[in-house]
Parts: structure tokens; C-alpha cells; sequence
């Protein structure tokens, strides 16, 4: 186990961002100051090759811009708010309208455009590092002064812990993800369809033509949308069913099965590379998106990223929850603390 550090390149305004290597016996990832980015995860595949398995960019310039998010934390608000407006307290927030007329992912600039304090640690044999930002009051248009923190954990069982914590001085919202696109292929695949996932949730929150939840949790039994036990990706991504004729994709919220407690959410596996992984969270959503929207993004050694050749699981409260009494609620108090924490844990078959 160990961490390097090492500098990645200046901001285009003078900001001195830095890489963190963790690393234990079989596997490293790498993540940066700018964003509290996931960098790279390299794991070694069934044939012994130690595969980058994330999608993402090879300089900090590319990150600045990073339209798909790649790799990054995502706050104060993951995913969409419907009409690009909260009410907090009795008080209406206006937000800024970045996906229509709707709000996604907070705003511009989002948290992964942001330099984070961040600090190193070893102990009990894992490697970790904890990236700080402070939030002004009404940043990206929330109200409340926040503290936030973000540590990512390499452990020597191959997992990646990623720990949450918030604080604002004010009543707010906080719903964070981290959102890295997945192929357990390595960087030379062109498609995640013959990755098999299982997802645990019997329902899923069905959106309208601008991807928002309509409030309704649909079951997924006889649909597309069910993975309780192992299904390609393929098998139903194209189907002729409304959601997913909507979304172009797999683009949705699954209801999990378990809130509140720490434990298996989503299962994927690569029969091709042998290299499985599963997501643990406590939270009570996950995203998983076929990447949809990807056409020819330049990513790591000049490789185009290219439609269905990642998918996402973005662990979540439920999108506009905000304007949906019947789902699980993002408010936080005043001084109240957030935490939540999500797991990718990694191993290979074969």
C-alpha cells in the first residue's frame, strides 16, 4: 500500500493541481485536487494485463472542460431539478438553467471544475486522501454556507471507498455522486453491451421527455428495467419501451431495495476481461447510464469515446426529489451533518 504524489498541471488561472497514486498489491487508481476527480482505476484482467478501466482524460486542461463529467464529484445537487428551482424553508431558489429549462448536476461551475484543499493519510493499511472545498452561501444558488469533504479510500481488499460529509450554516440541499463511466474492458473497448449487471431494486422512477421523474415508482417486473438477477446490457437497451425510447438509453433512477443501509446496490461483470465489480451505497437511488450522450469525446491516448461504450452508477437520492413529497428527501438542517458512502469493490473471475 502507498500513495505518490505528483503535479498535473496549472488552472488557466495559476492553480497548482496535483495527481494522488494509490496503490496496493493488485490494483492503483489516481485522483486530483481539481474536481476531487476519479482519475484512473488500473486493475489486472484475467490475462494478466493491468487494464485502466474509467473513462477520462490525460491532461488537467481537458478537465476544465470535461462536458460529460468524467470521473467527477458531483454537488451540491446530483442529477436534475425540475424548472431549475428549490424551495428551502418556505423561501424559493432560482437555479441555473444548464439542461434546458431544467437544472442538472447544481450548475456551472460545478464542483468538478473546483480546486479542493486535500491531505493524505495511511492507516490500517489502506491509503486515502480527503479533498476540502468551502461552499458560499448561495453557491450554484443554494442557501448556506458550506463545509464539504470527499475521501477516496484504496483498501487492501481492492476497494474504493468513497466517504461524503457536509455542513451548512443554513437549511439546504445535499445530494452527491461520484460519476465515473465504467468499461471493465480497458481503454481499447468500444461498447459495455455484453456487460452483465444486476441491479437490487424492484421499481424504478419512470421521467418525461426532459428526463424529470414524473413521481411515479414503477415496478420493473416484465419491463426492460429489470435486473434483479443477471442481464446484458444489450439485451435491452434498444428495446421498444417508452423510458427507454425517452432516454435513448438506459438514463434512470432505480428504486434500491435497501435505503439507509450499506450494502450491495449493483453487480457488473465482464465475461471478456474476468474483471467484476460490485456498488455498495446507503443511499436509496442509483443512476445507471449507458452514456448515452457520448459522441467522439477525446479521451486518454487520443481514443474517441463513443456512445454505449461506458456506463455509469451514480448512487443518489432520487432526481427532483425536491418537487416529490413520496421520495426520500435531500433537505439537510442547519448544522446538520450529511454523510452518505458509496463502494465500487473490484475482483476477477476466470
Amino acid at each position: 500500500m502507498g500513495i505518490e504524489t505528483t503535479i498535473f498541471g496549472r488552472t488557466k488561472d495559476g492553480q497548482v493541481a496535483s495527481l494522488y497514486r494509490l496503490y496496493n498489491d493488485y490494483m492503483e487508481i489516481t485522483v486530483t485536487d481539481f474536481g476531487a476527480c476519479l482519475v484512473n482505476v488500473w486493475f489486472r484482467d484475467k490475462k494478466g494485463r493491468f487494464q485502466d478501466i474509467v473513462w477520462g482524460y490525460d491532461t488537467l486542461e481537458e478537465y476544465e472542460v470535461n462536458g460529460p463529467s468524467f470521473g467527477s464529484t458531483i454537488g451540491r445537487n446530483a442529477n436534475r431539478i425540475g424548472g431549475a428551482e428549490v424551495t428551502v424553508a418556505g423561501i424559493s431558489y432560482p437555479l441555473q438553467k444548464n439542461d434546458g429549462e431544467n437544472n442538472l448536476h447544481g450548475g456551472d461551475p460545478g464542483f468538478n471544475r473546483r480546486m479542493w484543499e486535500a491531505w493524505t493519510d495511511e492507516a490500517d493499511g489502506d491509503s486515502s486522501v480527503t479533498f476540502l472545498l468551502a461552499s458560499p452561501h448561495m453557491d450554484q444558488g443554494f442557501p448556506g454556507k458550506a463545509k464539504i469533504s470527499v475521501t477516496y479510500t484504496l483498501t487492501a481488499d481492492n476497494t474504493i471507498r468513497i466517504d461524503y460529509q457536509g455542513k451548512a450554516d443554513a437549511d439546504t440541499v445535499f445530494n452527491m455522486t461520484n460519476h465515473s463511466y465504467f468499461n471493465l474492458e480497458g481503454q481499447e473497448s468500444e461498447s459495455v453491451l455484453d456487460h452483465v449487471v444486476v441491479l437490487d431494486a424492484d421499481a424504478f422512477t419512470p421521467t418525461d421527455q426532459a428526463l424529470i421523474p414524473t413521481g411515479e415508482i414503477r415496478p420493473v417486473e416484465g419491463t426492460p428495467m429489470d435486473f434483479r438477477s443477471e442481464r446484458r446490457l444489450g439485451d435491452g437497451v434498444d428495446a421498444d419501451y417508452e423510458p427507454l425510447v425517452t432516454a435513448g438509453g438506459y438514463d434512470h433512477n432505480w428504486v434500491l431495495n435497501h435505503p439507509g443501509s450499506l450494502r450491495r446496490a449493483a453487480y457488473v461483470y465482464s465475461d471478456r476481461s474476468g474483471i467484476e465489480m460490485e456498488v455498495d451505497t446507503d443511499l436509496p437511488g442509483l443512476q445507471m447510464y449507458t452514456a448515452n450522450f457520448l459522441e467522439n469525446e477525446k479521451g486518454k491516448d487520443g481514443r474517441l469515446y463513443q456512445k454505449r461504450s461506458a456506463v455509469c452508477f451514480e448512487t443518489q437520492f432520487f432526481p427532483d426529489a425536491v418537487h416529490h413529497p413520496n421520495f426520500p428527501q435531500t433537505y439537510v438542517k442547519a448544522k446538520e451533518p450529511y454523510r452518505t458512502t458509496t463502494i465500487f469493490k473490484f475482483g476477477r473471475k476466470g
